[in-house]
Order: C-alpha cells, then sequence, then structure tokens
C-alpha cells in the first residue's frame, strides 16, 4: 500500500474518534458541572429550609438552593423520590416548601446512555478494517489493470482547439495521401461498394521535429473521429507479456469506437526487427510486435479501426511489420524548404505581436536544414528575447538574433578574451569568410562574428540562396577549403597554430572520408562504396561496422582522403595570401564592431583596401 494513503486514513480516523468522543461527552458531562453532594446533606438543607427546587432526572438530583446555588446529588435508580425523603424522615413542613419536578427522560437519551458505550468501539473497529479492506483491494485492482495500456483518447465531438490541415503548414504531399484515409473514415460505403480496401495502416517517416504526430491528429480532426494516441515506449515493461496484454486492451478500446485512429508514436521501440540485437532477442519487445501483428492483420479483418504509426528510423523496422495488409502506406516528411519554412513561420506566428519590419521570408533563407519544430523554437526564442528587452513588439533583429541562439546556443559576453586571443579568433573567423567569398561553389556568407556563443569563440554563418537536394564534387572541395581556412590563416599570419581549428579539422576529416567511401568521388578508387554499417545496438551506440574491403584497400583510402584535404588547404593557403589586404579589413572591422552582416561583408570588396596589415 502506498505510505501517504495509509497516514491519511489512519488521520480520518482520527478525526472521526475525535468527533465521537465530543458527541459523547454531551451525554456524560456538562460545561458547568455543579458539586455533588450526599442525600443526607440535601435531606438536612431541606430541614434546614435552604432548598428551593429539586428536579428529578433519573437516579440524578438536580438542587438548586435559596441564593440559587446548584448542587447535585444520586439515588439509587430503583428507589422513587417520595420514598427516599420519607426513609431520611424529612419534616413534612419544609418539604411543602420545595418544589419538587420530575424531569421525563427522552427516548433517545435513555438509548444513547445505554448504547453508546458498546456500540462506539464496535463502530471504530468496523471502520478502522473496512479502511484497510479498501486499500488492500485498491492495490489489488492497480495490479489487475497492469495489462492496460495508457492509451489517451480525444473525442471526435466537441473536441476543444480541434486541429485541422490548416493548422500544418508545408508537406502538401502527405496531406493529399492521407486525404484517401480521410474520405474513407468519413464514407466507408463509397470505397466498399468497388471492393476497395482501405489501408490498415500509414506510416510516417521522417526526421523529428518534421509534424508526424501534428499531422496525425490533422487526419483525426478532418475525419472527426476518436484519436487514440500511445507511445511505442508505454508497451515495453519488465515483465513479459504485459505489452501484449496492453495491444489487446488498445485494440479492443479502439473497436468500440469505431471507425477512428490509433497514433503510435516512435514504434521503432517496440517494432525492431526480430532476431537482432547483442545477445539474443527481447522476448518482451517480440511478444508486443506479434501482439501488434496480429491485430493489425490477423483473423479479425473487418474493422475499421486505421494504425497512423511514427518513426524516424525505418530502417531497423521488422519487415513483417511494413508488409502489405498492415502499414501499406509509407509517407516521408522530408525538413520544409524555403517556401514550407515561410508558410510555418507564418502559421507559428499568428498569436505573436510583430514589428512592421519583420520579414519572415529572410528569416526562412537563413534556416536551411530547420524542422517545423526548431522553427516554432525561433520565434519562441524571439519572443522571449524581445520580452527580455522590454518590447512591446517582436523585430526583424529578434528574429535573426534567435537563429544564431538555437544554431550556436546563447551569447557569452561574460566571457573575456585577451587581446591576443581575440585577434586570433578575428583572422580565425575573417580567413573562413574570405576563401567562402573567393571561391565559387561556397554558400554565401551572411554574419561574421568573434562573440562566444556555445563553445564557440566565434562563428562564420554562411547559408545558400536556394534549397539543396544534391551537392557535387566541386562544392565538397571547396567546402573542404573554407573548413581549413581557419587553420591555414593561422600558419600564415601568426607562423604557428591554435587549437580553436580542432573542430574544423574534424568536421574536414569526416566530409573527405564521406567523399571517397560513400560518395564514390575518388580519382584513384572509383565509383564505388567501402564499408556496411549493420544494425547491432548496444547501449544506445552503433558498434560495428562490416569492412568489404581488404588492409590494402583501407591504406588507399586514408591517401585519398589525406589528397583531398591537403589539395584543399592548399587552395585556403593560396587565397589568404593572394587576397591578404581584404583578409586585414575584414578584421579590422571584426575588432572594431565585433560582428559583420552580409551587406557590410559584401561592401569591403567594392573597393581595394590598404595592404598595411594590423
Amino acid at each position: 500500500m502506498n505510505r501517504s494513503n495509509i497516514f491519511k486514513n489512519f488521520l480520518v480516523l482520527f478525526v472521526v474518534i475525535l468527533v465521537v468522543m465530543a458527541v459523547f461527552s454531551l451525554f456524560t458531562n456538562s460545561f458547568d458541572k455543579p458539586d455533588l453532594v450526599s442525600i443526607s446533606t440535601i435531606v438536612e438543607k431541606i430541614n434546614q429550609g435552604e432548598v428551593k427546587t429539586i428536579e428529578v432526572d433519573g437516579d440524578k438530583l438536580n438542587v438548586t438552593l435559596n441564593n440559587e446555588e446548584l448542587v447535585t446529588s444520586r439515588k439509587e435508580p430503583a428507589d422513587s423520590m417520595s420514598s427516599l425523603l420519607s426513609d431520611y424522615q424529612v419534616d413534612p413542613n419544609k418539604l411543602t416548601e420545595v418544589d419538587i419536578v420530575v424531569k421525563e427522560e427522552s427516548g433517545f437519551g435513555f438509548w444513547a446512555g445505554a448504547i453508546l458505550p458498546f456500540l462506539l468501539p464496535f463502530i471504530l473497529i468496523v471502520a478502522f478494517f473496512w479502511l484497510m479492506m479498501r486499500q488492500v483491494q485498491g492495490a489489488n485492482s492497480k495490479a489487475m489493470s497492469f495489462g492496460q495500456s495508457n492509451v489517451r483518447e480525444q473525442k471526435a465531438q466537441g473536441q476543444k482547439n480541434k486541429v485541422t490541415f490548416k493548422d500544418v503548414a508545408g508537406v502538401k504531399e502527405s496531406k493529399e495521401e492521407l486525404s484517401e484515409i480521410i474520405d474513407f473514415l468519413r464514407s466507408p460505403a463509397k470505397f466498399l461498394s468497388l471492393g476497395a480496401r482501405i489501408p490498415k495502416g500509414v506510416l510516417l517517416i521522417g526526421p523529428p521535429g518534421t509534424g508526424k504526430t501534428l499531422l496525425a491528429k490533422a487526419v483525426a480532426g478532418e475525419a472527426n473521429v476518436p484519436f487514440f494516441h500511445i507511445s511505442g515506449s508505454e508497451f515495453v515493461e519488465m515483465f513479459v507479456g504485459v505489452g501484449a496484454s496492453r495491444v489487446r486492451d488498445l485494440f479492443k478500446r479502439a473497436k468500440k469506437s469505431t471507425p477512428c485512429i490509433v497514433f503510435v508514436d516512435e514504434i521503432d521501440a517496440v517494432g525492431r526487427q526480430r532476431g537482432a540485437g547483442l545477445g539474443g532477442s527481447h522476448d518482451e519487445r517480440e511478444q508486443t510486435l506479434n501482439q501488434i501483428l496480429v491485430e493489425m492483420d490477423g483473423f479479425d479483418t473487418d474493422t475499421n479501426v486505421i494504425v497512423v504509426a511514427a518513426t524516424n528510423r525505418p530502417d531497423v523496422l521488422d519487415p513483417a511489420l511494413l508488409r502489405p495488409g498492415r502499414f501499406d502506406r509509407r509517407i516521408t516528411l522530408d525538413l520544409p524548404d524555403i517556401q514550407d519554412r515561410e508558410e510555418i513561420l507564418k502559421v507559428h506566428a499568428i498569436k505573436k505581436p510583430f514589428d512592421n519590419d519583420v520579414d519572415l521570408r529572410r528569416v526562412a533563407e537563413r534556416t536551411p536544414g530547420f524542422s517545423g519544430a526548431d522553427l516554432a523554437n525561433l520565434l519562441n526564442e524571439a519572443a522571449i528575447l524581445a520580452a527580455r528587452r522590454n518590447k512591446k513588439k517582436i523585430n526583424q533583429i529578434d528574429c535573426l538574433e534567435s537563429i544564431e541562439k538555437v544554431m550556436l546556443g546563447p551569447e557569452r559576453k561574460s566571457r573575456v578574451m585577451s587581446e591576443k586571443e581575440k585577434k586570433i579568433t578575428a583572422y580565425h573567423e575573417a580567413g573562413h569568410a574570405l576563401v567562402a567569398h573567393n571561391l565559387l561553389n561556397t554558400d554565401p556568407v551572411q554574419k561574421i562574428s568573434i562573440i562566444s556563443r556555445g563553445q564557440a569563440a566565434g562563428y562564420t554563418l554562411k547559408m545558400p540562396t536556394e534549397d539543396k537536394r544534391m551537392y557535387t564534387k566541386s562544392y565538397f572541395i571547396d567546402e573542404l577549403a573554407v573548413l581549413l581556412a581557419g587553420h591555414a590563416v593561422e600558419k600564415e599570419v601568426f607562423g604557428d597554430i591554435t587549437t580553436g581549428a580542432s573542430n574544423d579539422l574534424l568536421e574536414a576529416t569526416k566530409l573527405a572520408r564521406r567523399l571517397v567511401t560513400e560518395f564514390g568521388m575518388s580519382d584513384v578508387l572509383g565509383p564505388r562504396t567501402f564499408g556496411q554499417h549493420e544494425e547491432m545496438i548496444f547501449l544506445g551506440r552503433e558498434i560495428h561496422e562490416r569492412r568489404d574491403y581488404s588492409e590494402k584497400v583501407a591504406q588507399t583510402i586514408d591517401q585519398e582522403v589525406s589528397k583531398f584535404i591537403n589539395s584543399a588547404h592548399e587552395v585556403a593557403k593560396k587565397t589568404i595570401k593572394k587576397a591578404r589586404p581584404y583578409l586585414e579589413a575584414i578584421v579590422k572591422r571584426l575588432l572594431d564592431k565585433e560582428t559583420i552582416e552580409k551587406e557590410e561583408f559584401d561592401a569591403i570588396f567594392v573597393t581595394k583596401p590598404a595592404t598595411k596589415p594590423i
């Protein structure tokens, strides 16, 4: 039992005891208790003419004296008042002066006085055992409901803030695919009359934050049907068989509300390929998956329950889960392009007060690779930044600064750099920007800053003018030169190198290796890939890569990677030497203002600056 519940029950029982004792005390005590005297004393006072009235209340005598003093006495219950006074030989003349009143005892008072002393302990004992048994039954009911699913149901009628396709910006193709599901849920007879079978399941595939959950809610909102939402991880427990029981309970509840939609988020938590994994299979997860397979396409095929699942790891799902009859359709949600990003920003900007200078198109241009969740977070950070600055509206500067905050982290103005480190950082970032500006296949520079953000001492933002799906070899070679420009400019200007280029070297090495092993861009090795990654998960990490090449080829791969890096390094050095005056001009501007925007950066190259180094 829960310790807090036990304490609460004992507290309630204690309060009940106090109340009963207070009620019982009304029958046994009075607030102003008179003096208790003997019968002989009462008789003596009567004979002396000091008694005014005598009230007989059962075996109790309440006596009021002439001076209004109250005294009390007790007699035997069987003796009457007249016989008692006669036995004590009270003076008849004095007795006639006394007003004797016999009070009749009420039925409630009689039974309360007779029964309560015996009944109260029995009631308290019964109440105590009843509370204890109630707690035990509650624990048993929880144990019996352990196999029930924790699904969250959203009713179709009267739901507040119903999500529709109007709330989902972009993903036009995905909404078109799902529109057939909506038509079937609205009017299934139109499809069934032609012998059509609606897809049992729809699998939404896409990176995190692309709107898979939001799209599933929009389908339920458009179709106006009940919506059941559960995460794949909620099926799995430490006890074998619980997950399968929860799957059965989920579909049992869903079938009572047909037609309806069941949304399983992160289905890869239970839908991983069976028999794969380090150290054997996972019995609980496999039993849960088997039950899902049976419920989706078992013997019971005449149900209008449509399962919508979401995952960002479709490669690890079991083939039986993906076959026709279960997840018939796979809808891919890519990261939004520039047009979709602008629409998403407009949706999230509805309830935010923006200034007239805000250009969401420009914000969309600066956010390639951002998901819908990233864009929502961006505008939220812009609102927080404007509130921190005591503004009534959000302006363009707040939005642009929020982009950098989401990408790199907040500004670290408290981090004080020495003049030497500041100068090295300025040359480092100016080298990146200069090489990116002079090479043909790189993205344009949008901003340069030597203000620390996150782990970076400075940063250079390069954004493409248009969304790209395919990249050329020349683009990657120029990108390598840009990555190595910081290292090259430190060697060129100071004659020494620092640790500031460590992350650039790491990224350049990764990119050069991918050119050789994944993209087939090596002239020596030719158009083929090297190495196959196999899915063996241990502690959340991939630990196995099967090599499909010899040691001699591995040596050639290393040589080709070094060739790409060395060639790019030479391009960066030559570009820096050739455009040294522009480098000095960029550094001078950075040291003066710490930040250079795109327009100011492009203006540096309009006229040839002085060649005197800083």
